[in-house]
């Protein structure tokens, strides 16, 4: 590759905002819906003692009219961030605790209601507020008489697991909102590199163009004032020329757009890491590659860029390109290592999109923070 490509310098555009409230769902609103009616089948654990014990008809009665206050508070919960989630679960709470008296099947509210303290707070906290829930159940397990701690040490077991798959269920909807806000500042710098290179591409061709056009036709209009009409006519002739010349340029330019090799955007890349000051070394060349193999690459290096803008502390990188034994190793190699490398920030975008050509994806953190990506060329 020709380093000395390299030296027109880019800007890069300012990171999208992104507000998500913490604990909002990141599925579909369809998909949400219909997922938050299955969750309520739990709920046969609250009916199987009202149907195999012989309660009372009040009891039932009762029991079943606490359906309402917890379906509602349920769904309450459901459409919740954890900034107002505290109202839902303290009404869930008191329909949990006033159901206890009249069915051991209450201790389903309160699973229910421990999935959702797993999911909308904290670690810490929710586990304070596991321990203070465990405190309600021996309290209920105390005044309602149930025989040999039954109701408590059951419950709290219940709570306890179901509460862990609530941490679970959030952790798995923080990483898919870090995924698509890596996605999205993915895109937004592809775009930007792509406006500042048409940018520049417009005026290296129209600009120097039409300079050279505007001199000529001055220059024909003094010859053929001046009298002196087959100089002027060489003068026309020549901005005819330069006229077709860059018409075929700006087609060529147009035609280039559509299709973004892979070096013009290591190139850009490039311009941008030295624009923010790190140093960057270019060692190899590219072999030829198929379009889809060039669009992952690239979209993987961007990230990785991306990536180093935001969280690395290295003052210099090096990008390798060689052809071993008829696999491609396109490596980028900082100066720092990185304290750790976490799932999320795009790496499992790159992870994905490596498998999609054949591909192997590794990163190391130490000793220095090395992204090495092999692809095998007999498929190319």
């Amino acid at each position: 590759m020709n380093q000395s490509l390299t030296k027109n310098k880019l800007r890069e555009k300012p990171k999208a905002n992104h507000n998500i409230s913490a604990g909002s769902t990141a599925e579909p609103k369809s998909y949400e819906q219909k997922i938050a009616w299955v969750y309520l089948l739990n709920l046969v654990f609250f009916f199987v003692p009202l149907y195999f014990v012989r309660e009372q008809w009040l009891n039932v009665a009762v029991s079943l009219t606490l359906l309402i206050p917890f379906i509602y508070s349920y769904f309450w919960a459901y459409k919740s961030n954890a900034d107002n989630a505290k109202y839902p679960l303290l009404l869930m709470l008191a329909s949990a605790v006033a159901a206890a008296p009249f069915s051991s099947g209450s201790l389903s509210f309160f699973s229910f209601l421990s999935f959702f303290i797993g999911f909308f707070y904290p670690l810490k906290r929710a586990i304070s507020l596991y321990l203070g829930l465990v405190a309600i159940l021996f309290t209920l397990n105390y005044l309602i008489g149930y025989p040999q701690l039954y109701f408590a040490l059951y419950g709290s077991g219940i709570c306890l697991v179901v509460g862990m798959f609530g941490v679970i269920e959030h952790n798995r909807q923080k990483n898919i909102r870090e995924q698509r806000q890596s996605q999205d500042e993915i895109a937004q710098l592809a775009k930007s590199l792509e406006r500042e290179r048409i940018g520049r591409d417009l005026h290296d061709i129209v600009g120097h163009q039409l300079a050279s056009i505007a001199l000529k036709a001055e220059l024909a209009e003094k010859l053929i004032n001046a009298g002196k009409t087959e100089q002027a006519q060489t003068q026309i002739q020549q901005l005819a020329d330069i006229s077709r010349e860059s018409l075929s340029q700006i087609r060529q330019a147009v035609s280039d757009y559509k299709l973004q090799g892979l070096q013009q955007v290591i190139l850009n890349l490039i311009a941008i890491l030295r624009d923010k000051g790190i140093a960057v070394t270019l060692n190899g060349e590219l072999p030829n590659l198929t379009e889809l193999q060039q669009s992952q690459l690239g979209l993987i290096m961007t990230e990785a860029v991306n990536n180093m803008l935001k969280h690395s502390r290295s003052e210099s990188c090096v990008i390798n390109c060689q052809v071993i034994e008829d696999t491609l190793i396109l490596e980028l190699i900082e100066s720092a290592a990185a304290k750790s490398i976490a799932a999320g920030n795009g790496v499992n975008g790159m992870h994905e999109r490596a498998q999609m050509i054949g591909a192997e994806l590794v990163i190391e953190a130490k000793p220095v923070m090395r992204l090495t990506v092999s692809l095998p060329l007999q498929a190319s």
